[in-house]
């Protein structure tokens, strides 16, 4: 079999991984909120209604930032509707979901559900700039934020929070380059409206961290020049532009599935191009990093498909979006948190959308348990052991044909050095069939033993955890693998994702 290679040396870097490229994303469509993380009926509701076991599982799975409350959804939100006493909160039409949200979880209920998830647990809030605008964004960022003394920032102690929500990062719209996009905008009309949000927000608080909306996907006609047209407006006002990406095998096409991080990392590198050559351009010595605040696999066109032939007529939190996810869904989203982690000098923020029951790596059933996907493991992994210093990996590797992306390497990997020395490789054999010898020269580290070689792999790439067998699918240790006179030895399994822990 031939032997993959790639040789890590400290001083040759990527860049400090910042934890919040391990953040997530809660948005009020189908059960996320609802029967998710909030229902107060569960038998392990907290008093604030919050499911106990879906914050124990949140927990394990490292997640940082999260992102709130859309999404498609953002773009027709009413924020004072989700504050106050939630029995007086209106009804209202969710045009993106065509659903009906209830505003039972709101603004506070969000803050206090961060609070409960531990300290890395930061809000991301996103703010309506499709059918609102510059006026209703201040208003939001005064309650929110102002201690007190004012009408709002007083009303929000009315309603029973003394102290301000600090929310540090705002996101200005989603995704409003997309027809579908409630309040869809050009390049020109979203620039405007976003510096002019952007310039009045850092007028109440300079400190504020601000992210433009960019493509939401890379095959976007638009693309590029969105970016470009955008940042024009906006260089100097926003610290970050965002990105999304979904991915799923098309025609039964799984080469070209596996292989979906090669158009990941191309979107990444062809935005920090376009960031670049606008930043030339405006003489800025500033630099624009990346938000990727939504990504994970979605079988989408399953989704669109159902849509077209059975349109929703605004029910509460239906079932919607709920993907099974494979072992094979869980390879390529390890390969997806590797293309992050190898840009990381530029990508800061990243938000796996979504986090319960929608495309989530956490299932739950109303009234009854909540479980672990196959997705969720690689996550968990990489939020534990990826924090450090990303390591520069050149893989030589033995390649296969796709349809899509050409000839690409069967191994995908990176390696993170932490602060203690010890150094965590996460890799993926995207050889569905045959196991793939890896050889890495350790160089310069100061690492002499294997701690735990783990791999996420199965005999049968369809298994899936579910309600009935919610363990099906799990990672497992990988026995021979070594460590020998500054080389490591290792085999991947066909067709799976491997964290392998040197210290």
């Amino acid at each position: 079999m031939p032997t993959a290679r790639f040789t890590l040396d400290p001083t040759f870097t990527i860049g400090k991984v910042n934890p919040r490229l391990f953040g997530s994303f809660v948005e009020h469509l189908g059960r996320c909120v609802y029967t998710g993380i909030h229902e107060p009926t569960h038998p392990t509701a907290d008093p604030e209604g919050l499911r106990t076991d879906v914050l124990n599982l949140i927990r394990e799975l490292g997640v940082t930032t999260i992102r709130y409350p859309g999404g498609n959804f953002v773009s027709g939100y009413k924020w004072e509707d989700s504050v106050g006493p939630a029995e007086t909160r209106p009804r209202r039409l969710d045009l993106a979901w065509r659903s009906t949200e209830t505003n039972q979880f709101g603004l506070s209920e969000y803050i206090r559900f961060l609070k409960k998830l531990g300290p890395e647990a930061e809000p991301m809030m996103a703010i309506n700039l499709g059918t609102r605008g510059v006026q209703e964004a201040l208003e939001l960022q005064e309650y929110a934020n102002h201690p007190s003394g004012t009408a709002l920032s007083d009303l929000r102690v009315t309603h029973g929070d003394k102290d301000p929500f600090d929310i540090r990062m705002w996101c200005l719209g989603n995704e409003m380059d997309g027809p579908w996009q409630t309040g869809h905008k050009t390049a020109e009309e979203y620039g405007r409206i976003a510096a002019e949000t952007a310039r009045a927000m850092r007028q109440i608080d300079p400190t504020v961290e601000l992210v433009a909306c960019g493509s939401s996907g890379q095959g976007m006609p638009t693309f590029a020049e969105w970016e470009a047209t955008v940042l024009k407006e906006t260089y100097d006002l926003v610290d970050y532009i965002s990105l999304h990406a979904y991915y799923e095998p098309h025609d039964g096409d799984i080469d070209s599935f596996l292989a979906s991080a090669v158009d990941m990392e191309s979107f990444i590198e062809n935005v920090v191009a376009t960031c670049d050559h606008i930043g030339a351009k405006l003489k800025s010595k500033k630099k624009i990093n990346l938000s990727f605040d939504e990504w994970n696999v979605w079988y989408m066109s399953t989704f669109q498909e159902q849509n077209e032939t059975d349109p929703l007529d605004w029910p509460e939190a239906p079932r919607l979006l709920e993907d099974n996810y494979s072992v094979t869904d869980a390879v390529v989203f390890g390969s997806l948190l590797i293309a992050l982690l190898r840009h990381a000098d530029r990508v800061t923020v990243a938000c796996l959308a979504q986090l319960v029951n929608v495309i989530a790596p956490i299932m739950t059933e109303p009234g009854g348990p909540a479980w672990r996907q196959t997705t969720f493991f690689p996550f968990a992994q990489a939020s534990k052991y990826g924090r450090g210093e990303v390591l520069d990996v050149r893989v030589d590797a033995p390649t296969y044909m796709t349809q899509k992306y050409g000839e690409t390497p069967l191994l995908h990997a990176t390696a993170v050095r932490a602060e203690d020395g010890s150094v965590t490789i996460f890799a993926v054999n995207r050889d569905r069939t045959n196991p793939l010898p890896l050889e890495v020269a350790l160089g310069a580290l100061d690492v002499t033993r294997v701690v735990e070689h783990s791999a996420l792999a199965d005999p049968d790439p369809d298994a899936r955890n579910t309600l009935t067998a919610p363990d099906r699918v799990t990672p497992h240790t990988v026995e021979g693998t070594t460590v020998e006179e500054g080389r490591l030895t290792a085999v991947l399994e066909p067709l799976s994702w491997n964290v392998i822990r040197l210290a």
